[in-house]
């Protein structure tokens, strides 16, 4: 059953299939058609006996009518994938489009990679398959801010990767906030979602101690933001409660005052209605009643 980390990194090469070229050609040597055209294309292929097979994702390179290239991309956390399938997947899209095509296999663990990274022997006389596999040893740590924005999607799998090293997160959290991708604001939640918890927690602790420039983009960082938010407003109505009381009592006290006939000069008016401290104003309000002299409202008894 696929999790969260195989979700998300689904999610991550559909966002920029670019990706996928790139870790092909740039960081596992894959000679790939130049060409700036990229789609995602149906993953579902149909077999006979009629039954239906997909892959991850289908990324295809070239014009729709004449494509030059496709690449399947697979996510294995395990081995439980029989790897006949990838040479399945390869055949079916071959018949279909009529073109080349790679299957790049992302897993995030070591053991796992070596598995699929050995040629697949698909039955079939002459077709052996030799996927392209990008394990953790493939992933590079990035640890500079600059390369972390030029690149988000591999700084977030380098998190995913290499995050117990704290210079990886610091990298990749200071280049987010400036970033104007359209999904700079996702790339924070993918390499949340496909950590290991030791990685979430240190991803935490590097955002609270972050500038206020942070948008809001993990599951924790809703959490606080929200709490915070929240914070702020019960605070806010506190404050505003008790401004409204001493307003309130500082009104008593000027009433009572000139119902007994005294003038209230401005400087003990200002006195009275800039003072904030309730159980004065209180006091003040019962003096007020049987004071002689404006004095004896603030001097306090013997």
């Amino acid at each position: 059953m696929p999790s969260p980390r195989h979700d998300t990194l689904i999610k991550l090469f559909a966002d920029r299939p670019q990706l996928a070229v790139e870790i092909l050609r740039d960081f596992l040597g894959a000679d790939l058609p130049a060409t700036p055209l990229i789609r995602r294309e149906t993953s579902t292929f149909n077999t006979r006996p009629s039954d239906d097979i997909e892959a991850d994702l289908v990324l295809v390179l070239g014009p729709p009518q004449t494509p030059v290239h496709a690449i399947i991309v697979e996510i294995q956390q395990d081995k439980s994938k029989d790897p006949r399938q990838l040479a399945r997947y390869a055949a079916a899209l071959w018949l279909m489009l009529g073109c080349d095509v790679s299957v790049l296999v992302i897993c995030p663990d070591r053991k796992v990679a070596e598995h699929y990274a050995q040629p697949i022997e698909s039955g079939l006389t002459g077709f052996r398959l030799r996927p392209w596999v990008l394990g953790p040893d493939g992933i590079p740590a990035i640890t500079d801010p600059q390369e972390a924005a030029a690149h988000l999607d591999l700084a977030a799998m380098s998190v995913m990767v290499h995050g117990r090293d704290r210079k990886v997160i610091e990298a990749f959290t200071a280049a987010l906030p400036d970033v104007t991708d359209e999904h700079a604001p996702d790339y924070y939640e993918y390499a949340y979602d496909m950590s290991a918890p030791e990685i979430r927690h240190l991803m935490e602790e590097i955002m609270k101690s972050a500038s206020t420039k942070w948008p809001v983009y993990s599951p924790f960082a809703r959490e606080h933001y929200g709490r915070g938010k929240a914070d702020g407003i019960a605070e806010g109505k506190v404050e505003g409660k008790t401004e409204g009381k001493a307003e309130e009592a500082a009104r008593s006290v000027l009433l009572v005052l000139d119902a007994r006939g005294f003038t209230v000069p401005d400087g003990i008016r200002a006195q009275i209605t800039t003072c904030t401290d309730i159980a004065q104003l209180e006091t003040w309000v019962t003096r007020a009643a049987t004071t002689q002299t404006l004095q004896d409202l603030f001097n306090e008894p013997g």
